[in-house]
């Protein structure tokens, strides 16, 4: 298998380790379903309790809480409206900036464009695929301006309101610098925890350590609710406001229709929180495969010399979402090769996001110099993740 070309190493080594009869279609990431998913939805459908702010949505916010020791949770209808809620309640004004990397899911820029923000692209380090800190905090400290206490982009005039940090693939990314950062430049910030729910860093679940965090329940995240998010808060002030315009902006009376500002239809559907709550009651389950994955593709790639298998970062303990392997510098150029050759074999792999700052409507905005960025754009590649895959193994 050494001997492979590259591009045929990963499905070669899979289709030899997982025995053929198993081995049909092999995704990216599949959502498990059991027995008490059917029960608990039905029990959604029976009560008639489906619509939005149901019984079950307070439920599995409880539960939500319990889980990430967040005092406030707020289900949304999807992580991306997560984020969009999260500016508008933290008052993110049209033209102030957003500091993101750009090595990431597209939600969080196009957050930015539906309030008229601006989104402020940073660069990344290999060590967490997160933010790179020190390098953030050399480059705010060359661009900024303290105003009103505020930070002001010196070269574009316009307020840097806050900064999302992106939990990549469920591994944490340092936040207790970019905490630091945030509070030093008086900065807003905002944890994108879509993928990591069941991550922590110093023992400390992700989403709990800025102003405002953002999960995600879509299809292939370690739970699902079908499609869905929820907003994480230890401000009640925050909260408050999060909970009202997820409602309409609708003020709270038995019968009356009135509003008090512009809002949003932004809440989870209770059919929908039930599911995530029969999912919960398998989280921890889901996370112990995942890391038994890790362990599995570690023993199996151990001796290749063409990529290196992500493992998370120093103080953390991750949720796997999506296994990682981070190709060698002299392989960057096959990553299409790899993907397209395990696609042929019914092994789906995925490459990372393409960096948003090339999407054509956000060329234009402010980047800092995307020095790692540029150099691990085409060198991620996921591997099939499925918290059920373990068995296909053994």
């Amino acid at each position: 298998m050494l001997n492979s070309a590259p591009e045929k190493y990963i499905s070669n080594i899979l289709r030899k380790e997982i025995p053929s009869t198993k081995l049909r279609k092999l995704s990216l990431h599949e959502p498990y379903f059991g027995k008490n998913e059917s029960k608990t939805v039905l029990k959604s459908i029976h009560s008639r309790s489906v619509s939005t702010s149901g019984y079950f949505t307070k439920v599995f916010e409880k539960k939500l809480s319990k889980f990430t020791k967040s005092k406030f949770v707020i289900a949304t209808n999807s992580g991306t409206s997560g984020l969009h809620l999260a500016l508008v309640a933290i008052e993110v004004k049209k033209g102030e900036e957003v500091l993101m990397p750009s090595i990431n899911y597209i939600a969080s820029a196009n957050a930015c464009c539906y309030i008229g923000a601006t989104p402020h692209f940073v660069d990344i380090e290999k060590k967490t695929l997160g933010i790179d800190a020190e390098k953030l905090e050399k480059y705010l400290s060359k661009i900024c301006i303290t105003k009103k206490n505020s930070s002001y982009n010196k070269r574009t005039g316009k307020k840097i309101s806050a900064i999302i940090v992106l939990h990549a693939f469920g591994h944490p990314a340092n936040i207790d610098k970019i905490k630091n950062i945030a509070k030093k430049f008086k900065i807003f910030l905002i944890e994108d925890a879509a993928e990591a729910l069941g991550s922590y860093y110093k023992k400390k679940h992700v989403g709990t350590f800025g102003d405002i965090g953002v999960l995600s329940f879509n299809g292939n995240k370690i739970i699902t609710t079908a499609g869905g998010g929820a907003i994480l808060t230890n401000n009640k002030k925050l909260a408050d406001k999060v909970i009202n315009l997820a409602n309409i902006s609708k003020l709270n009376h038995k019968w009356k229709y009135e509003y008090d500002t512009v809002g949003y239809n932004y809440r989870m559907p209770s059919f929908n929180s039930s599911l995530g709550i029969a999912q919960m009651k398998n989280l921890k389950k889901f996370i112990l495969e995942k890391r038994k994955l890790f362990k599995v593709y570690k023993k199996i790639f151990e001796k290749n010399n063409f990529f290196e298998l992500f493992q998370e970062p120093k103080f953390c303990k991750s949720n796997y979402w999506l296994q990682t392997i981070i190709l060698n510098k002299d392989q960057k150029d096959i990553s299409d090769k790899i993907i397209t050759f395990a696609m042929k074999k019914g092994i789906q792999l995925r490459p990372v996001w393409r960096p948003v700052h090339k999407s054509k409507y956000l060329r234009k905005y402010p980047k800092m110099k995307l020095t790692n960025t540029a150099d691990l754009e085409n060198r991620i590649i996921n591997l099939p993740s499925s918290p059920q895959l373990t068995k296909l193994f053994f």
